[in-house]
């Protein structure tokens, strides 16, 4: 369907993909991964035909569909449903020709034929699917586009390419607008998908349940793993054992020659011998395996005081906007040593409770009552988004906390990967991690007894969402999170509040079983 052979592509004269080679056949469900920056949406744009290679030849059958998510947000006042349908112009104009041509009885049968192999009188109902599995109800579908978030709106793009089963999907980070329910759904659709994909993602879980093979990006160089995230896992740690100890070999061969050259350089009968080995040593290749990126760290400070075991408790509290109330009567605690998933479908109230535990949101009715010593750090997407970009991290921070002392700032940026120059860089050259961590740093400045994270992975690839969850592993206060990655949930959360319905509940169980409980359709909540 899809080769790549010897691909080459430089910005600037800096490489960016060096011999890259790709072979895509019928069914293969492909996860790319790699480090960001690392090169993975400019292979999508190559392979789209959106960039130009700078050298090495790409085959792709004509009769094959590749399609990706458009860059372009859908709007308008069209309806989700008549969006995706919209995008099968085969069906489109078929449908005209059957129009058109209805006094041409001996071209009608022809004109059928083609749509039923197309499955066009289905296509409506196929739109439905699609739309439900991604959280938009027969009302939603149905409803104008501009009515919509951006966020929602990026999922009826992504549902358009669903909708279309092309050859080849490409999937850059499908599951950034979604939450844990559609993800699952997702999930799902992706397993069963009988064509093939290509996915960018940094959810281990989710490549694990969706990838049969894995294509590493990284050093320019793509590289081939049979099997799931997990077994790349195991094969690239035992491959960067084996680099370690084939340099190991290496470096000891060449102090031995060196040894022989610094003790016979000198003599005439040796010398020949000597620039020999000098050659050798110059042609000797060393493949230095992978260190732990030293920017991908998050260093938490614990909290200054022990407090005690109840640090915020609410009672009968209603929160809202305006005269508009979110959740309604809803009633609990936060301990001090507490690891809360907060979970339930996007517009259900997940950021208003968040905002609302925070401190950012009074609440209507009810009361809520919080430890006189309690700090606490509430990383949001806002903050991140209306970073002022003319600043360095240093003033950032400077102007956050301004009666800390110069060392004090800097060493805290330095526990986020903030040294050297770099503390003095424009946010504006950061890359979206740097930018992540520089937000982190500030809201943990001050110590906070609870953090309370809402999609904190965004923008983090997967080695920098390994150092997050480090980090919160061996934090000793209390944690609120918010995310639609499984994985970060299951190794961080210890019990699950359910905002749904108009309500927050907790649910008897672990992150697994939640998500079996949405899969099979029992709603306890």
């Amino acid at each position: 369907m899809l080769t790549l052979e010897n691909i080459n592509f430089s910005v600037n004269g800096k490489p960016i993909l060096d011999q890259v080679n790709l072979q895509v056949g019928n069914r293969q469900h492909i996860g790319l991964v790699g480090r960001n920056g690392s090169g993975k949406s400019t292979l999508f744009k190559i392979i789209l035909a959106e960039l130009e290679h700078d050298g090495g030849k790409i085959q792709r059958e004509k009769t094959k569909t590749i399609v990706s998510v458009k860059q372009e947000m859908p709007s308008g006042d069209i309806s989700p449903r008549d969006f995706l349908l919209s995008q099968d112009t085969v069906r489109g104009n078929l449908l005209k020709q059957l129009e058109e041509k209805s006094d041409q009885p001996e071209l009608l049968a022809e004109i059928y034929d083609q749509l039923i192999s197309i499955k066009a009188f289905d296509a409506e109902s196929r739109a439905a699917v699609v739309l439900n599995g991604l959280g938009f109800d027969e009302k939603a579908q149905g409803t104008p586009l501009n009515n919509f978030s951006g966020g929602l709106r990026m999922r009826v793009a992504l549902g358009a390419i669903l909708f279309q089963e092309p050859d080849l999907l490409l999937l850059d980070e499908p599951t950034n607008h979604l939450d844990l329910e559609t993800s699952g759904w997702l999930k799902d659709f992706l397993r069963a998908y009988s064509k093939s994909f290509i996915l960018i993602s940094h959810d281990r879980d989710f490549l694990n349940d969706v990838a049969d093979d894995i294509m590493h990006l990284k050093n320019n160089k793509l590289t081939y793993y049979s099997g799931n995230f997990d077994k790349f896992i195991d094969a690239y740690t035992i491959k960067q054992k084996n680099l370690e100890e084939y340099n190991a070999k290496m470096e000891t061969k060449r102090k031995h020659m060196m040894a022989f050259v610094e003790r016979f350089g000198a003599k005439a009968t040796k010398a020949k011998q000597a620039q020999s080995r000098l050659k050798a040593i110059a042609k000797i290749k060393f493949m230095p395996p992978d260190k732990d990126d030293p920017t991908a760290c998050f260093n938490f400070p614990n909290p200054r005081s022990k407090l005690s075991s109840n640090i915020l408790s609410y009672d009968k509290v209603s929160i809202g906007y305006g005269n508009v109330t979110v959740l309604k009567n809803i009633s609990g605690l936060v301990m001090a040593e507490d690891r809360i998933a907060i979970v339930g479908a996007n517009g259900n109230g997940k950021t208003t409770f968040a905002k609302f535990l925070a401190g950012e949101l009074k609440q209507k009715k009810g009361t809520r009552e919080v430890h006189g010593k309690l700090k606490v750090g509430f990383y949001k997407q806002d903050l991140f988004e209306k970073l002022d970009v003319t600043k360095s991290p240093y003033d950032f921070l400077k102007d956050m906390v301004p009666d800390q002392i110069d060392q004090q700032l800097r060493t805290h940026l330095g526990g986020f990967g903030f040294s050297g120059n770099k503390v003095f860089q424009s946010i504006e050259d950061l890359s979206g991690g740097e930018r992540a961590r520089l937000v982190f740093a500030a809201l943990t400045m001050e110590a906070p007894n609870l953090l309370i994270l809402d999609e904190p992975t965004n923008h983090l690839d997967m080695e920098m969402r390994e150092a997050l969850i480090s980090s919160l592993a061996s934090y000793g206060g209390a944690v609120i999170l918010i995310t639609h990655d499984r994985n970060f949930l299951n190794r961080i959360a210890n019990s699950i509040f359910i905002v749904a319905n108009g309500s927050v509940t907790q649910f008897n169980g672990d992150v697994d079983q939640y998500e079996k409980a949405i899969q099979s359709g029992r709603r306890s909540w």
